[in-house]
């Protein structure tokens, strides 16, 4: 008898151990906040309970092609961030940005320029105290601001290059700093992130910050969600079938609104979703011909839309097909899509549990103050999200 019930304390023993860990493994979700420049503020501490990692934005990805580089321009320093958030949370410094990208090609050109650049980063992140970076490229390979100047042709070695810049920055931050890349929302943009590319991308990072936001901008001539359910699931599906685990992959959400001017009286002969727009971009240039806009909640609303955003937060609706808040104004003939604090709730059950990914991010922390309505929604999502896995 004394054998079988050694066994069986051994055997509770493993289960119980098991079911600790596997507890632990379940609370295991990443929830990263940018941190910009341009709204430089955080709720107070007890808000920020469900924060793992800071990214502040961003350093200009030029400045570390510069051999012997001693100083670090930051709008900020990581000791005043760090202190914003608990003790816990990681702070990464974010490299690049859309527009800034010169830096990054300049960077992936051959084996010495990729090793100058991440051993400045390295050197960075030392004298800086950041636990890692996040590589916010758009985008290598093309369709980034100035894909009419450059055309992608002209970018196509980014693609093959990009996967080794990382290996570099790996080989120089080694295995306990965090690397972590914001990638494209949209298909077309994801020219380097192939079957081919994508798992040589994912040995070197710690997770991607999937940009499942501007899903619509200038360069679409029909309204859509910009941050929409049936959209941002696309995206993630791409990525997860180029062979990125769904546990590495977090899903972007934006604090920010966005409008665009349509066809007059386009969407009133069909649905509001489809309608199309006026020429957003110029054909020739690439620029905005100022025909839509947006704006974060920290922002003052324009005045040559004020009344039209007004009746958005009035009168918008959620579309339960394709998923995201939207409102169409006859009146001024835009196109408003934005995230309300529901349409923020409602991607827990429909994306991040049936995708099972391994977090969240925003951008970012600041553009939702002062009063943080859907930075609470995204952690009180999460919190139902976290308590319905403790559950299985």
């Amino acid at each position: 008898m004394a054998p079988t019930r050694l066994l069986w304390s051994l055997f509770l023993c493993f289960v119980s151990f098991s079911m600790a860990v596997n507890l632990t493994a379940k609370r295991d979700l990443r929830c990263i906040m940018y941190f910009t420049g341009q709204h430089p503020v955080a709720p107070p501490m007890d808000q920020l309970r469900h924060v793992t990692h800071v990214a502040v934005a961003f350093m200009s990805p030029g400045i570390f092609n510069e051999p012997g580089r001693t100083d670090w321009p930051l709008f900020t320093t990581v000791k005043d961030v760090r202190a914003k958030f608990p003790e816990e949370t990681k702070v990464q410094v974010a490299i690049g940005g859309w527009g800034d990208t010169i830096g990054f090609s300049v960077a992936a050109l051959n084996d010495e320029t990729r090793k100058t650049f991440a051993e400045n980063v390295a050197n960075m992140v030392a004298a800086t105290g950041a636990d890692g970076v996040d590589v916010d490229w758009e985008y290598p390979g093309g369709n980034g601001e100035d894909y009419k100047q450059v055309p992608n042709s002209a970018k196509a070695w980014e693609i093959s290059a990009y996967p080794l810049l990382l290996a570099e920055l790996r080989a120089a931050l080694g295995p306990d700093k965090i690397i972590s890349a914001a990638v494209p929302g949209l298909k077309r943009d994801m020219l380097a992130f192939t079957r081919e590319t994508v798992p040589r991308i994912m040995r070197h990072v710690d997770f991607l910050n999937v940009m499942t936001y501007d899903l619509m901008n200038r360069r679409d001539t029909v309204t859509k969600h910009h941050t929409g359910v049936d959209l941002s699931l696309e995206t993630v599906d791409a990525y997860v079938s180029a062979g990125a685990a769904p546990q590495k992959l977090n899903l972007g959400f934006a604090f920010y609104t966005k409008y665009f001017k349509t066809e007059h009286d386009a969407c009133a002969l069909t649905s509001p979703v489809g309608c199309p727009t006026l020429q957003l971009e110029d054909p020739e240039t690439g620029e905005d011909l100022g025909r839509g806009g947006g704006f974060s909640w920290h922002d003052s609303v324009p005045e040559d839309v004020a009344s039209s955003f007004a009746r958005a937060l009035d009168h918008g609706v959620y579309d339960d097909q394709q998923g995201g808040y939207y409102y169409w104004d006859a009146m001024d003939d835009l196109w408003w899509t934005f995230d309300t604090p529901d349409a923020i709730k409602r991607k827990f059950p429909l994306i991040m549990a049936k995708r099972r990914l391994g977090g969240v991010f925003a951008w970012g922390l600041g553009e939702d103050a002062p009063l943080f309505k859907h930075f609470t929604a995204l952690s009180d999502g999460l919190e139902e999200h976290l308590k319905g896995k403790d559950e299985l």
